[in-house]
């Protein structure tokens, strides 16, 4: 169904884009210094849910609607941007410490990671995009089945994504339970976290489609 040589250099672009830091692993960072480890590992299961509904819709050429309407992509584009600004907005009158469901249950806290990840990604119209001019690139019509194709492609990238993010929003998590046992320091992580949100609100405005 695909072309070997093609999906082996797609193998290598893939962990390229991943290991790179871009805006999804800054959030996941940001998540597991607020919400300890698992808040970390879920937040990058979400986002790699919402990679893999990105991925179904552009192999059904959804995604192709964001090209064709431009308004679009400017309504998804705010809508996310009022998100990422909410989500700091809490994080800067945070006063909580994480470790509260720190046992491997997925509570409430982590439902909401789990979420706030898989909401920001979807409402980031960049990523939808960049599937569209990304993952054809690797596919061969003359072996039929696109769509498969890409489906093929879109599961492995969310399935890499999500081990090289959960393994960044782990360390990041273990890290900030570390720091955190001062609350001058936990202050001090929630302002930190509420500004990267911040930073990718505005990055998200301020910079046009390609």
């Amino acid at each position: 169904m695909v072309d070997m040589s093609l999906y082996a250099a797609f193998l290598v672009a893939a962990f390229a884009l991943c290991v790179t830091p871009g805006p999804d692993m800054m959030f996941i960072v940001a998540m597991g210094g607020r919400g300890g480890p698992a808040a970390g590992v879920m937040a990058a299961f979400g986002v790699a849910c919402a990679m893999l509904v990105h991925s179904v819709a552009a192999a059904l050429g959804l995604s192709a609607l964001f090209t064709a309407l431009p308004t679009l992509y400017h309504v998804l584009r705010w809508a996310g941007a009022a998100y990422l600004l909410y989500l700091a907005v809490k994080a800067f009158r945070d006063r909580s410490v994480p470790g509260e469901e720190e046992t491997g249950a997925v509570g409430p806290g982590m439902r909401r990671a789990f979420w706030q990840g898989a909401i920001t990604n979807l409402l980031n119209p960049k990523v939808i995009l960049f599937n569209v001019a990304f993952l054809p690139q690797f596919v061969d019509p003359t072996l039929g089945h696109v769509q498969d194709q890409l489906l093929l492609l879109g599961v492995t990238l969310a399935v890499m994504g999500f081990l090289w993010d959960g393994s960044v929003g782990l360390a990041s998590g273990r890290l900030s339970l570390f720091l955190r046992r001062s609350a001058r320091v936990n202050r001090w992580v929630n302002i930190v976290s509420g500004t990267v949100f911040t930073g990718l609100a505005v990055r998200l405005v301020a910079t046009s489609p390609k």
